[in-house]
Formats: C-alpha cells, structure tokens, sequence
C-alpha cells in the first residue's frame, strides 16, 4: 500500500503513473534532435519576430543544450552556466479549413527575483503563431500539479498541435497509442507556453539556491510569477491577454499565482481551473494524508457528501443506476440534491468513511457504516443499486468495491480492470496504467525530431517523486493551502478577470461536486459581481483524453477566449450553496478551529 503521501502525490499531480521508470535521458529518450550546436537563436527573438508576423529562418534550429541539469532537493546550477538558448522550429497545423503556421520554442528562461537575482533555469515548450488581426494574440500559461510534476501531461494530452491518441476510458489496443495532428488544438485562438517548474523537466534552481528552496506553496508560487513575467519581458508580450491553466494542484497554484501576479502589476485576462482542489482543508482524505493528523476530519462530513455525485456518475457508467439517468448533467443535479437532503444523515458515516479511503478503516478505533436498511432506503433518492451504495459505504476504497472483483480507476473511474489483471500489481489505478506507458512511448519513438532540442548530460524529469515528500503545504499561516481566499483578492484586484472552472464528471481524484461547493463560496461577498463559469464534461481528471469532451472543450474555451459566455455553464449565483460549516470565501480555513466544531 502506498504511503499517504505518495497516495495524494499519484491523485493531485499524476505523480504515480512513472513511478519506477524515474527520470527519462533527454538526449536519448525525449527531444534528441538531428544535430545543431549552441549558436540556437534566442527564445526571445523567434517568438518575438513570430509574435509580430515576420518571416523566420527557411530553415528549422535546432538545438544542443549542454549543461548537466539535476533534479536533487540540494543542487543548483552555477550562475555561469545558465543560459536562455533555445530550439525553433516550424511547423503547420490544419482542422478542417483552418490552417496555422506555427512555431515550437523549447529551451530555458532564468526567474528572477525583483532585485535582478537568478533564481532558477526554467524549461519550458512554447507554440506560437503569427496574429491574424494585426492584436497581439493571447498567451495561455500551463502546468500540471503533484506537486512534483512537469507540464508533459497536459502538453502531450491537450491543447497542443499534436496529442496522444487514447482510447479513453478503454484500454484498446494498449500500449500503442499514436501521436496525432491535434484537431481540437488552441493554437488557431491563443499560444501556449507549457512550463516545468524546479526539480521537474529539465528546470534547476540557481546557486544560492537550491531546487528545494522552491518546494513549497509560497515558494513555488513566486518562481512560477518571475517566470512569467520573464517570458512576458523577453517576448515583448507586455500587450498580449495573458492566461492561466492549471490542472489538479496547479489549481490551488493558479489561484495564488493570480494574486502574486496582479499584485506584482502583471494583468491577467483569464484562469482556468482544470480539475480542482481548491481548499485542502475541505478534502479530508487530503487534510488526513498531509498532516498525518486526525485533525483534518473537520470537514468529513463535507468530503463524504462532495466525492459522492462523482461516484454516482461512475456506477451509472457501469449500469449500477436504475434506471439509466437520461442525461449526466440532470443525474449531477439528482445527486446533488440527495446529499443536499441527507447531509446531516451522511455525517453519522463520514470520518470513518473518511479514513477507509485513505487505506486505514480503524483509524478511529472503530467503523460506522449505514445498516443495510438505510442503504436500501437511499436506493430510491439515488438511483442507485444496493451493491453500488454498498460499495461506498465501506471499510475499503471504493475503487475495489463499487464492482467486485473488478478495480476501478482513480482518475478516471470508468477505466477499470479485473484485479487479476498483473499491470496492477505496479500500478493500482487502471487510469493511471491507461497513459503511464504510451505517454513514455511517444517520448521515446515519436518526439526526437519534432522540438529539436537535445540535452545530452540532462536527464528530463517528467515527475519527481521525492518533491512531494519534501513539499511545505503551509500557507497564509495555516498548515494547509485554502485557495478562495486567494482567488477573491485577485478579484478585487482585476473585478475584470474571467474565471473558468472544468471538471469531469467521472473523475475520483478531484470531484467536481467538491469544487462547486468551494466556488460557491464567493457567493459570500456582496456585490462582487464576478465573472465565473463552471463546466462539466464527460471524463476524468484529464478530461481533454476523452474524445467526446475534447470538442466539447475546445468549442467551450474558444468562447472563454473570445471574452463570450459558454451557453452550458454555471455561473456564480447557479451554483449550490456552500457548506454552512466552512468559512467564508475571505476567511481562509483554519485547521485549529474547524477541529472544534
């Protein structure tokens, strides 16, 4: 069984899928190009000349890196040897009618503190493309989570030009996923700088300081802000809408990365939060595992009810409702309701609910669950099967009880496997198995040529397990980050900021009930009037995998982009009330005080 921290490492930030492959030979394995030297123009050069429309080199440029970059808590680079060379090379990407020529830029740029002093070499992976209307075109920021993981998964799962194929949520012919023109790519609306912060990819931090000096919630989040505002200078992209996405801890990230920037005078257009953990507090399984404290089942009650939609949704997937919902979107809303209705009932089972998922049901020193009456009582209300409620309501994690003999996935519940399957003997999230592999494929057999940037006495780190051991959750004073709060500064800050909230209705690892009731606490604070919107899609935490929530994505974000309302979202005032039990959205949750209650 895996560790509490590593447990939240592999739900948060897609740590677990290499866990045991350990760091990936850049030269080698990732972006070997054919040839080039360190005469590789700048990335501020190509992506300014690209940003303004001008015709770039007929030729591609490749790139070779030879610096020795390390991933270790206490390594840092020499000052001498950080450099900001990069690898240019162009491309054309077509859907349909619509053909953009684009550029990829990968290479490095230094964050720096404000006084001028390095703070770390950042790789990073831009695509730009010329403006079509003579405005500079908006610039969308990306990471993943983990903490601990690079931007890999989002880079080569997303918006970018190319994707990985999957068959999401199947497993059909496995390992073997192609590498394919992305039809639903951004780069026809916005360019897209895909950052690693320190200790991941091939980022390092600078001497004096070390990667892990940047371990941590508030130190993470002001390297992260200087390497934007590095990029923005560099790129001449002072003028251009500037955006955020972050996907799972990138979420809380994004949310403190919003105030950091607004207050360093750095505007943004818009955040999308992709699926959230917004307050850590509210997660009780997370609370538990962090702190390795009691302490955290505060909100237990809140976490049982919040995991419980997202659940529903899977059991339906797999024909555990009854009858078959008619729609997703209205079996949310029925199972909203449920809850809503027996919160107080679901607060008799929470804690050592709570404790079971996390892999440890006597952690109390007891196991209360619902007697098989009052199961069967809850069938109606939900819809559900017996066997379904059944298998929530117990002393195991409800991925090996939902279908007997059958284990489901993490991240994306509808990707299961029978428990006799070996893959899982390595892996115990079919989820996770589902893109471990052909993710690490594409690097090896697919990616060589198409970056053009080598990195011969560099190993690429697409994740780093020993990060989220060493992470310091602290922040605003309080063991755990709660986020809204600084959500709400960055809009009373920008009251213009457009906020985007995704989630999946079938992912496990961050539910999307849990995020509306976080959101929710915005409603709070009289007339801010913020520009909110809240999606749902079929799928799990990486959303963009399945095929029919990608389209549905790109269309919904190519409004978001454009500053158009998306005709299926929530908006603030629709979403459910928050918990009574939780603080208000400018009040941060405090540990010591919601143990009391």
């Amino acid at each position: 069984m895996k560790s509490h921290r590593s447990r939240i490492a592999g739900r948060h930030g897609l740590q677990v899928r290499l866990a045991g492959l350990g760091a990936l030979t850049f030269g080698t394995l990732l972006l070997a190009a054919c040839g080039g030297g360190s005469g590789s123009p700048s990335a501020a050069a190509a992506a300014n000349a690209q940003q303004q429309g001008t015709k770039l080199a007929d030729t591609n440029q490749p790139y070779t890196d030879q610096v020795a970059y390390s991933e270790n808590a206490g390594d840092s680079l020499d000052p001498t040897q950080v450099n900001e060379g990069a690898a240019v090379m162009h491309y054309q990407w077509t859907s349909g009618a619509t053909t953009v020529n684009y550029t990829t830029t990968t290479g490095h740029l230094t964050a720096s503190d404000a006084n001028g002093n390095p703070e770390a070499s950042m790789s990073y992976v831009a695509y730009t493309a010329p403006s079509t209307n003579g405005k500079p075109r908006p610039v969308t920021f990306f990471y993943n989570g983990g903490p601990g993981s690079s931007s890999i998964w989002l880079r080569l799962g997303s918006f970018a030009p190319t994707r990985v194929a999957t068959p999401d949520p199947l497993l059909t012919n496995w390992p073997n996923f192609p590498l394919v023109n992305n039809a639903e790519s951004l780069i026809a609306t916005t360019d897209m700088v895909f950052i690693d912060p320190p200790g991941t990819g091939l980022s390092e931090a600078v001497s004096p300081n070390t990667n892990q000096s940047f371990w941590g919630c508030d130190e993470d989040v002001n390297v992260m802000r200087d390497f934007i505002r590095r990029y923005i200078a560099a790129n001449n992209r002072t003028n251009s809408p500037i955006y955020l996405y972050g996907e799972s801890y990138g979420t809380p990230r994004t949310d403190m990365l919003a105030l950091s920037l607004e207050t360093a005078g750095v505007p943004l257009t818009g955040i999308v939060l992709q699926s959230a953990i917004l307050n850590y507090f509210a997660d009780a399984t997370e609370a538990v595992a962090v702190t390795q404290s009691t302490s955290g089942l505060a909100l237990a009650t809140d976490t049982l009810s919040g995991y419980f939609p997202g659940y529903a949704e899977v059991a339906a997937y797999f024909n555990q409702a009854l009858p078959a919902p008619a729609s997703q979107s209205q079996y949310a809303q029925q199972m909203e309701n449920f809850v809503t209705s027996n919160y107080n009932s679901f607060g008799n089972y929470a804690q050592s609910w709570t404790m079971s998922q996390i892999g440890d049901p006597n952690g109390l020193g007891r196991s209360t669950l619902p007697s098989k009456s009052t199961l069967t009582s809850w069938e109606s209300g939900s819809s559900l099967t017996y066997q379904a409620l059944k298998g929530y309501f117990s002393t195991t994690p409800f991925q090996t009880t939902l279908l007997p003999g059958t284990t489901i996935g993490r991240y994306d519940g509808r990707v299961s496997l029978p428990n006799s399957d070996s893959r899982l003997q390595s892996d115990g999230d079919p989820s996770d198995i589902l893109i471990t592999q052909p993710f690490t494929t594409t690097l090896q057999t697919q990616m060589p040529d198409y970056l053009g940037y080598t990195a011969p006495n560099a190993t690429y780190m697409p994740l780093n397990n020993n990060i989220i051991g060493s992470w310091d959750f602290t922040h605003d004073g309080q063991a755990l980050p709660d986020t809204i709060p600084d959500l709400l500064g960055a809009l009373q800050l920008n009251p213009n900021l457009q906020v985007l909230s995704i989630n999946g209705y079938h992912d496990l690892a961050t539910p999307f009930f849990n995020t509306e009731k976080q959101l929710a606490r915005l409603q709070t604070v009289q007339n801010l009037g913020a520009n909110v919107q809240v999606t749902f899609y079929p799928g799990g935490h990486m959303v963009y995998l399945d095929d029919t929530a990608r389209p549905q994505m790109q269309a919904d974000l190519q409004n978001y982009f454009s500053g158009k309302p998306i005709p299926s979202a929530l908006s603030l005032s629709g979403l459910p009330s928050a918990w009574a039990d939780e603080s208000p959205a400018g009040t941060p949750t405090v540990m010591a005080q919601a143990s009391k209650r």
